[in-house]
């Protein structure tokens, strides 16, 4: 493993349904809290940390970097969480971690021989993907996060064995495509995990939150409507 090792990381996670925050320090999960809410994530996910924190009995500043996950994801909510990551960061003079969702996902699977589809909804068709594998040790990307068409990653399904899906997409469409490869991922690992977040930031390598930004691999709402006016 490379990066961030023998730290302590707080991960936060706005990227999709969930709330979610944990406190992982090595290999061991100290602490984790994850929400799905109707509320939006600006007006959870600090109250999330400060309680966890406060169980955990572990100050801030023990802290030694903070991970986010930079997207793909909700436009809303990968800014929500981005900006309190840059703004905790900054007032304590912290490093920072920008982690995909989907390679979080395939974390959901680490300690499992399988290869992770990780799905998420990109609308009119389209969908957020990669794919990963899982060695029973360590996660290893297989392609980069793409927007393809459902059909599209349907067809590539095909060329694997032992497939999970997962994310935020992925029972509607396993529902939608089945097939005999094909294994919706259970309940407690289909959705984000902010301990697997975590866990991947610790293969990362740690940077200023200045540099931090996210990763929507489309434009936003404001672009298309600027671009459709021109």
């Amino acid at each position: 493993m490379k990066g961030i090792i023998d730290l302590t990381v707080l991960g936060i996670d706005t990227s999709g349904k969930t709330a979610s925050v944990s406190l992982v320090r090595d290999d061991e999960v100290l602490a984790q809290t994850t929400v799905l809410t109707k509320l939006t994530h600006s007006q959870v996910i600090l109250p999330l940390c400060k309680d966890m924190l406060e169980n955990s009995e572990m100050p801030l500043s023990d802290v030694d970097v903070i991970a986010v996950s930079d997207g793909p994801g909700s436009y809303t909510g990968l800014r929500i969480g981005i900006s309190t990551v840059k703004a905790m960061c900054f007032a304590l003079k912290k490093p920072c971690v920008g982690v995909s969702v989907l390679e979080s996902l395939a974390y959901n699977f680490l300690g499992i021989t399988c290869t992770v589809c990780a799905v998420m909804s990109a609308r009119q068709n389209l969908v957020y993907n990669a794919f990963f594998q899982s060695d029973g040790d360590k996660i290893t990307r297989i392609t980069e996060d793409r927007i393809i068409s459902e059909e599209e990653l349907f067809e590539e399904l095909k060329k694997y064995d032992h497939i999970i899906v997962a994310g935020d997409y992925s029972k509607e469409f396993c529902v939608k495509y089945s097939c005999g490869k094909i294994k919706l991922s259970p309940p407690h690992l289909r959705l984000q995990l902010a301990s697997s977040l975590c866990l991947c930031a610790m293969t990362k390598e740690h940077y200023s939150p200045e540099k931090l930004n996210a990763s929507y691999l489309q434009p936003t709402q404001a672009e298309k409507i600027r671009l459709g006016s021109k």
